[in-house]
Formats: structure tokens, sequence, C-alpha cells
């Protein structure tokens, strides 16, 4: 499948003062608002690494599933190294290559994409989910399972759908949703062409009772068959 042409230093940037300067720069492109095509795939992807891995290695997972039954229909994975070390802020640099690699494999193209990392709830409101959304120019929803920037405006309720609004600096940057009672919630936010409402919508709908939507919950099992495979 085609992708948008970028930059090298978009993807695999020489040290962090570039990638910092690439954010910023790539930043510019993220829309915040729906522009979707009707949905009938939808794709889940995640990564599997160990931090002090000395190789670096990054495995990526990818799932496509169809809309509405959420029948799996294709899955990829890729391994690479990643082009910079682990740093906060900066992992869609470290994530991204490898997904691409996993996502150049699949003979369907997803209409929408949930991304097991932030959108733009992150400090320069470029997460790995919007990261990737620019770099596919495709409609991405950030689905983190840890908060990076921001806080809820009030406690999340325990029962299953609860949400609160999340905010940083008084703006706000997503929500967050409890989407299985006894569970830790979810940092939902827009990666790339997509409203919050809508991306928080998605999200509830494609839930089967665990605490992942079903799209990001196989991919984080496929992403941890990649690195099995690799060990």
């Amino acid at each position: 499948m085609t992708r948008p042409a970028l930059p090298s230093a978009w993807l695999s940037p020489p040290d962090i003062a570039a990638a910092r300067i690439a954010q910023l720069a790539i930043a510019e492109r993220v829309v915040v608002g729906d522009d979707l095509p009707p949905v009938w795939l939808i794709a889940g992807v995640d990564v599997s690494c160990a931090r002090f891995d000395p190789r670096r290695l990054v495995h990526a997972g990818i799932v496509v599933l169809r809309w509405p039954d959420l029948e799996l229909l294709e899955s990829a994975a890729a391994t690479m190294p990643a082009p910079l070390p682990y740093v906060p802020g900066y992992l869609g640099f470290r994530e991204v290559p490898a997904l691409l690699a996993a996502w150049d494999q699949l003979t369907n193209r997803p209409d929408l994409v949930l991304v097991d990392g932030h959108g733009i709830a992150h400090p320069r409101r470029f997460g790995v989910a919007t990261h990737l959304g620019i770099a596919l120019d495709a409609p991405t929803i950030g689905v983190a399972k840890h908060a990076l920037v921001g806080a809820p405006t009030a406690p999340v309720g325990e029962a299953p759908g609860a949400t609160q609004a999340l905010e940083w600096q008084g703006r706000r940057i997503g929500a967050v949703l409890r989407s299985r009672r006894g569970a830790g919630p979810l940092w939902i936010s827009p990666g790339h062409r997509i409203a919050l409402p809508t991306a928080l919508a998605w999200v509830r709908q494609c839930g089967r009772g665990y605490r992942l939507p079903e799209p990001t919950r196989l991919a984080h099992l496929a992403a941890n068959t990649a690195r099995r495979a690799a060990s």
C-alpha cells in the first residue's frame, strides 16, 4: 500500500534534538477533526520492546478487523532496531518505523487505526498515534494505558463506560475512560483526522469486555508473538 513520502528526519532523526525539531514541524500537519471515510476495516497497532535491550529491537504488531463484527481478517508483524534510544515523549521515533514495516505487509487498507499509545495528549501534541497518522495519512486514535500529561477534571467513576475530560494547561486534550470495572482507565486522545467525541465513541464501540478495545488487545498479542519469535 502506498504511503505519503516524508523527510527521512521525520522517521529516523539522528538524535533527540533533531527529533524535537521534527516533531514541531510534523505537528503543523495534524488535523484534529473528523476526516474519516466510511469505516469498514479497523486496525489495531502495538509494539513490544525491552527498554534496556542493547539491540534496541522494536517488535510491531498490526491486526485488521472487519467492522462491525470485529472479525480478524489479517495480521502482520515486523522487528527492527529503533533509530533512537528510549526517551519518554519521543517514542514515536522508536515505534513508527517498525509499524510502517508491518503496515506495508497488509493486503487490506484499514479505514481507522487504534494505536496503543497517545495522540495529542503529549507535551508537544505529538504522540505515537499522531506520528503514525501523519506517516500513513490515516485517521488514528490514541488508546493509552497510562497518563503522559494532563489529568482528569474529576475522579473517573468505577462503572464501565464512565468518562471524564482530560485537560492539560487549560486545554482539553482527550478523555479518560473506564472500560472495565476494577481495571485502570484508558487515556483516549485524537491522533490524526478525527475529533475527540468520535474517537471516544469508536473506542467504546470496539470494547468486548476487556480493558483494551479489541483492535489494540489483539495487536498487543501480535506484538508479543513477534517479540517471542525474535528472541
